[in-house]
C-alpha cells in the first residue's frame, strides 16, 4: 500500500492545522529538532492556507509549547516570513485581545484564559521579530481599528473598551 502524502503548497487550511499539530506533537516528544521543524514550517507558511493553519494551531493549542519556547531557529524562520507573518500575528493579537473583553463580559473564564494565552503568545512573537516591520504593521492596523471588528466581514465593530484594551496590549509589546 502506497502512503499518501500531502503537497504542502496545496494543503487546505484544515490540512495545515493537522500538519502543524502533528509536527508540534513530534517536536514536543523530541522526535524533531528545532531546525528540522523550522524548515518544515518555513515550507508550510509559504501559502496562505499554510500560514493561517500553522498559526491557528500553534497559537491556540495549550499543549503546543513551540511559541512559548521560541527556539532561535523558529525565530529566524518567522523573521524570514516577513510581512505576512507579522501581519497575521498582529491580527491574532487584535482578535484575541478583543475576545478577552468579550469573554470577560460573558463570564466565560475558560475561553478568556484561552484568549489570554493566544494574546501572550502573539506579543512574545512580535517582541522578537524585526522591530521596524512590527511597528509599521501595528501603526497601519491601529489607524484602521475603528473599521475593524469581531467578525470576518467586520460587521460587528470593536467597541470602545475592546479598542482601548487592544491598544494596551500593543503597548505591552514594548515591555
Amino acid at each position: 500500500m502506497k502512503e499518501k502524502t500531502i503537497n504542502l503548497k496545496e494543503a487546505s487550511f484544515t490540512q495545515a492545522i493537522n500538519i502543524s499539530a502533528l509536527w508540534c506533537k513530534e517536536w514536543g516528544e523530541d522526535l524533531l529538532s528545532d531546525e528540522v521543524l523550522a524548515d518544515r514550517i518555513s515550507e508550510l507558511i509559504k501559502t496562505k492556507n499554510g500560514l493561517r493553519g500553522f498559526f491557528a494551531y500553534s497559537l491556540s493549542d495549550r499543549d503546543c509549547y513551540l511559541l512559548d519556547k521560541l527556539p532561535s531557529s523558529i525565530i529566524f524562520m518567522l523573521t524570514e516570513g516577513g510581512e505576512e507573518v507579522v501581519e497575521i500575528v498582529v491580527k491574532n493579537l487584535l482578535m484575541s485581545s478583543a475576545q478577552i473583553i468579550f469573554h470577560q463580559r460573558e463570564n466565560n473564564i475558560e475561553y478568556k484564559i484561552t484568549s489570554e494565552n493566544i494574546s501572550e503568545r502573539c506579543k512574545d512573537i512580535l517582541r522578537v521579530l524585526e522591530t521596524k516591520l512590527v511597528t509599521k504593521t501595528i501603526n497601519k492596523i491601529v489607524k484602521d481599528l475603528d473599521n475593524m471588528g469581531n467578525s470576518f466581514d467586520n460587521s460587528i465593530k470593536y467597541d470602545y473598551q475592546q479598542k482601548e484594551f487592544i491598544k494596551q496590549q500593543i503597548f505591552d509589546i514594548a515591555q
